[in-house]
């Protein structure tokens, strides 16, 4: 067996899907499933139950999977502390962020970490809460952004973004005349808010502990589609102030601070705490731990 099998292994355990785990590694579903059934000849055991239309890892599978993870997380770690010791950095470093910290929060950080580490790939994977802290716990990713708190006592958290939630609405739309509105205010118009996540947590909350039964018109998975049908006028919405910066220098939404609730939103990165981190990766975290202060200190200064 070697290291490109068992990334297709893990692919297709990921996914629960020949398919997909093609797609994810640009071949054909031919080629995925002739090194499955390379590896299960080799083990001499079947790894995936494909009965019923449905892929699903077997028992032993679940014991190969361990090893699979285990061994391409070591190469890494080969590979890092080689270059370490070369004065050379490369490699790669992956971190998982949902949509919106994509767009608006790490760019800047891996524009500063880029001009250090030309030579050290950055790989970003989007995907919501759950699955971050999934992958980051099981190495599938070295680091994750997401919202405070984080409950897992095998991971380190540090606060690298604080952001406040603001109403969206229509430049045109009569509370984007206002300089602040209470939630009850915002509640009394039709709403777009996001599906899931911790900003709808909250925001229920909120709704209940105020006795509010507010009008949802539409619930969205993405916050750039939550601010595109806010800006057609859907309905208002609840978003980071950062998340729409550019759009209201655009003029294409207004942002309204909330007057009765401040709900502000704790980014961090966080990494295993039993995780060997590279000259680079240590980097990363100064550069992102840093780009926090900056950003505060010229909030204060405003």
């Amino acid at each position: 067996m070697d290291f490109d099998q068992l990334e297709t292994f893990l692919e297709v355990a990921r996914h629960a899907s020949f398919s997909r785990a093609a797609e994810k590694r640009f071949r054909t579903q031919p080629a995925i499933s002739s090194q499955i059934r390379s590896l299960e000849e080799e083990v001499g055991s079947k790894l995936f139950d494909r009965s019923g239309g449905k892929v699903a890892l077997t028992a032993p599978g679940k014991v190969f999977q361990k090893f699979a993870a285990e061994t391409l997380a070591a190469r890494k770690q080969v590979v890092t502390a080689i270059a370490e010791t070369e004065r050379v950095p490369r490699g790669e470093i992956v971190v998982s962020a949902n949509e919106g910290t994509c767009l608006h929060i790490l760019p800047e950080v891996f524009a500063s970490f880029k001009k250090q580490y030309p030579d050290v790939s950055v790989s970003v994977k989007r995907a919501d809460y759950v699955q971050i802290l999934d992958w980051v716990a099981d190495n599938t990713v070295d680091f994750g952004v997401v919202s405070l708190p984080v409950s897992d006592n095998r991971l380190t958290t540090l606060l690298i973004h604080s952001d406040e939630l603001v109403a969206i609405t229509p430049p045109k739309h009569p509370l984007a005349r206002q300089k602040s509105v209470t939630i009850a205010h915002v509640a009394a118009y039709p709403l777009v808010l996001p599906k899931a996540g911790h900003t709808r947590d909250t925001l229920e909350d909120l709704f209940h502990e105020r006795r509010l039964k507010p009008q949802v018109t539409m619930e969205l998975d993405s916050s750039e589609l939550l601010k595109r049908f806010v800006a057609a006028d859907v309905g208002v919405g609840f978003i980071s102030r950062s998340h729409v910066a550019e759009d209201v220098r655009a003029d294409a939404l207004a942002a309204i601070p909330l007057s009765d609730a401040r709900i502000v939103r704790d980014l961090a990165l966080t990494f295993r705490k039993d995780k060997a981190l590279s000259r680079a990766a240590l980097t990363l975290i100064d550069i992102a731990v840093k780009s926090k202060a900056l950003h505060d200190a010229v909030t204060a200064a405003k």
